[in-house]
């Protein structure tokens, strides 16, 4: 296996050198950074990457103001206590992109946030920020059983613009664990994401580095993402 060293060293050799490669990588939040975050803020992200998710990304930052607008700026205690027939219309409003199945996990999502004090015994924004990086597919797994629509790469990219350190499972990272012999079979399966963590965890204690800054550095390692 290729020490983080070798890959970094490939990395910047395609991206222009050492101090191209430090320019497009980038480091997370740390926990009391990621304290700051408001349980309305987490809802408004999972509800942008849910929607992001199998469609233009820039169709949805475009009309995000209007989503913003319908769903009173994504106040949970607001949302709570909005009744299901106001959902529907809110789902037919022409200021967002009309999926009521997507609109829909607003409210799984907001109860989820909102109840996570008295399920945890922490607020969610304390949960995040608390979850170990050793098991981030952890944190993954509780987001796709008590959320909604938030499994595969939809809740760890909402983590990741949050700014939780996570690894993401794009297509060239999932290539690299493949060419590598890292994991087999199904990617979300719970043996390739438990060595996927693994392999993630090993190169954190050769680098030093945050999740972020390897994942970042081994997709820049592969691929057709030269310079």
């Amino acid at each position: 296996m290729e020490t983080f060293f070798d890959i970094q060293q490939r990395a910047a050799k395609r991206k222009g050198g050492k101090v191209a490669l430090a320019y497009i990588t980038s480091t997370p939040l740390n926990a009391q950074q990621l304290m700051t975050h408001s349980d309305d803020d987490w809802l408004e992200e999972f509800t942008r990457k849910i929607f992001q998710s199998g469609f233009y990304w820039s169709v949805i930052n475009k009309k995000w103001p209007g989503f913003r607008e319908v769903f009173w700026d994504f106040n949970i205690k607001k949302l709570l206590m909005m009744p299901p027939e106001m959902l529907e219309e809110k789902s037919s409003d022409e200021r967002i992109v009309r999926n009521y199945n997507k609109v829909k996990t607003i409210m799984t999502n907001a109860s989820m946030i909102h109840f996570t004090a008295k399920d945890e015994g922490k607020a969610f924004h304390q949960l995040i920020a608390e979850w170990p990086s050793d098991d981030i597919i952890g944190l993954w797994a509780w987001l796709k059983k008590h959320g909604a629509r938030l499994g595969g790469n939809t809740g760890p990219y909402a983590l990741r613009a949050m700014g939780k350190d996570t690894f993401l499972l794009s297509r060239d990272i999932e290539a690299y664990l493949r060419a590598n012999e890292i994991i087999e079979g199904g990617l979300q399966s719970k043996k390739s994401l438990k060595a996927a963590q693994a392999f993630f965890n090993d190169m954190q204690k050769q680098s030093g580095l945050s999740l972020q800054e390897i994942s970042q550095t081994i997709a820049y390692s592969v691929g057709d993402n030269r310079v």
